[in-house]
């Protein structure tokens, strides 16, 4: 246990000795919630210190949690209301009227007293002759041919021996009030004498009774009620005090611990290098496996309790470690929100890993290529919100950084999406570094992803390799993207046969709207702006492209702003089969050939 908690654990037994110091140990006692207070001169019956309490004032309490006055003889009375400073008790019976218990109810014998001014004796007895009118008590007849009645004692003999017949004289009650034998409901007022506390009082102490003196006597200190108000708030502010004082202690210190731990953390997202064990010890031995590609495995893992990563495990590693150098060497100096943020790396021998953030809801590939009608969709403006994030993601690599960076690689799979349905481009295995001042990319060799590549980068025929070769890709994305929301034109005898870009340039050209699946003139909307926008980016030739800074002024313009572009299938009988999705991949090597830089 810390000091902080034994302080406030020692504080705690603090109030409650000061609480109760000094006062009587006679303290009040109930019956349920809502009965009246039970205190001297009353005792709880059964209680451990019966001198506490006056003889013959017991109460207990029942089953219902009702206080009940405890006679002498064996009356109950039910305890209504006990007023201390007029030393009256109001009861009734609790189980019939009070006639029928009267018998017992022996006040004479008790501390109590009736609290009326007038009392009689009353006798009660068997009678079939009422024409007198004599006070019937029907509580306590057995039925209604043996009928009861009661009269003033001093009277009884009177009418017994002129005009009661047949009568059977049953019992005498002495000196009880009228409004018992009148009304059986009726709830009595019971006093109790003075008892002398003033001496115990005067030498300031308390008081009790002595059951073998049969006698009040003085004990203990008595406690002015103010000085031990005043006290136990004294005691309870510095309580409070102290407790402030701990509780901004604390939330400091978690404060504190909160920020070591984010600097722990936030060391993840620096591009860090791991050990092999490490590797092993974040993905628990390669448990969790996320996914297979062509560079490498990936498998999810843990930094911490808080952070989650992605580890990918490079194929290939007793290469020259090109890739890996290039996919650090980029990402390292990469910082947004639409890019994969590179966490860690590790290089022992031919043994390389890369560590990312760990992105939950995969790539948009499997949500605009699902065959599954339970695996959940985007909305169209869903994808206009990744859409342009891509784009903005993509200018950052061609305008944000330090050095120009093209990612050569922009497809669907490498789009991953947070929790939030935010994309992120990941994957720079082929990505290349250039200067701002750089237009052309120096090549040995086509690279990316066939329906995706653009044809400067398969064929020299089509212009030097540069940044236009992403803004390629990225509306090949686009319009994937709406593509993988249309419906199959059955007129075509293989659907594979069917160009989707050049389609949808057919459709626009012509006036027609091509059959998407739309709900709203809204989704409508958005769908041609992204068909339009992906038919400027596929141009052929790249100086008919635009900059990835006007792609995304494009998708954030208006509507009416956008015009068709030229035709970039036109003159194109030979269309090359690299760039159209579900061909087969060959890599060509290519011979750079330096050209005027073109202005982008």
């Amino acid at each position: 246990m810390s000091i902080s908690n034994q302080m406030l654990l020692y504080l705690f037994w603090l109030i409650l000795a000061v609480t109760t110091t000094g006062q009587d140990k006679c303290f009040e006692r109930k019956c349920g919630d809502r009965g009246p207070a039970i205190r001297f001169p009353f005792q709880m019956n059964g209680g451990t210190q019966s001198h506490y309490g006056y003889p013959g004032f017991d109460i207990s309490c029942n089953e219902k949690e009702q206080p009940v006055l405890e006679l002498p003889g064996s009356a109950k009375l039910l305890v209504k209301k006990i007023n201390y400073k007029a030393q009256v008790t109001h009861v009734s019976n609790p189980y019939s009227f009070l006639p029928s218990n009267i018998r017992n109810l022996s006040i004479s014998a008790s501390p109590c007293n009736y609290f009326y001014s007038y009392l009689s004796d009353y006798t009660f007895f068997k009678c079939f002759d009422s024409s007198r009118g004599y006070g019937r008590v029907t509580c306590l007849e057995s039925n209604a041919r043996d009928p009861v009645y009661f009269v003033p004692s001093d009277k009884y003999i009177y009418y017994s021996s002129d005009t009661i017949i047949n009568y059977s004289k049953m019992y005498d009650i002495l000196s009880v009030p009228y409004e018992i034998v009148h009304d059986g409901r009726v709830v009595l007022h019971l006093n109790w004498a003075e008892l002398d506390s003033r001496e115990c009082e005067s030498v300031d102490k308390n008081f009790r009774w002595n059951t073998t003196s049969t006698k009040i006597e003085c004990y203990g200190k008595l406690r002015e009620k103010k000085g031990s108000a005043l006290d136990t708030i004294i005691v309870v502010l510095l309580f409070l005090a102290f407790y402030h004082a701990h509780r901004v202690k604390r939330i400091q210190e978690e404060n504190q611990a909160r920020v070591e731990t984010f600097l722990e953390d936030y060391k993840a997202f620096k591009p860090a290098r791991y050990t092999y064990n490490d590797i092993k010890t974040i993905t628990d031995d390669f448990k969790d496996k996320l996914g297979q590609g062509g560079y490498g495995t990936v498998y999810k893992g843990k930094l911490s309790t808080e952070v989650i990563v992605a580890v990918k495990i490079l194929n290939n590693s007793k290469g020259d470690g090109v890739e890996f150098i290039n996919e650090v060497g980029t990402m390292g100096r990469i910082h947004h929100v639409n890019v994969v943020r590179l966490v860690g790396y590790c290089a022992v021998g031919y043994k390389r890993a890369l560590i990312y953030e760990y992105l939950p809801n995969d790539s948009i590939e499997k949500f605009i290529f699902s065959k599954n009608d339970n695996d959940q969709s985007l909305s169209w403006k869903k994808l206009y919100s990744i859409a342009l994030g891509i784009g903005k993601g993509i200018e950052y690599l061609h305008q944000g950084c330090e050095q120009r960076i093209v990612h050569f690689d922009i497809k669907s799979h490498n789009i991953l999406l947070d929790q939030n349905f935010n994309p992120k481009i990941c994957d720079f295995v082929l990505a290349k570094l250039c200067s701002k001042d750089q237009s052309v990319v120096s090549m040995t060799a086509a690279r990316g992803t066939m329906g995706y590549i653009a044809p400067e980068v398969f064929s020299r025929n089509f212009g030097n390799a540069s940044r236009k070769s992403d803004v390629y890709s990225f509306g090949m994305l686009l319009l994937e993207m709406v593509g993988g929301r249309k419906n199959v034109d059955a007129t075509v005898e293989k659907t594979s046969q069917v160009f989707f870009p050049e389609w949808v340039y057919t459709k626009l050209s012509q006036g027609e709207e091509p059959v998407i699946q739309i709900d709203e003139d809204v989704d409508a909307t958005i769908a041609r702006k992204l068909m339009m926008v992906g038919l400027w980016c596929v141009q052929w030739h790249p100086t008919n492209c635009p900059s990835m800074r006007v792609v995304v002024q494009m998708l954030e313009g208006e509507d009416e702003n956008l015009t068709l572009p030229p035709n970039p299938f036109a003159n194109n009988g030979a269309r090359m089969s690299a760039c159209m999705p579900g061909m087969p991949f060959h890599e060509h090597h290519l011979t750079v050939i330096l050209e005027a830089e073109e202005s982008i």
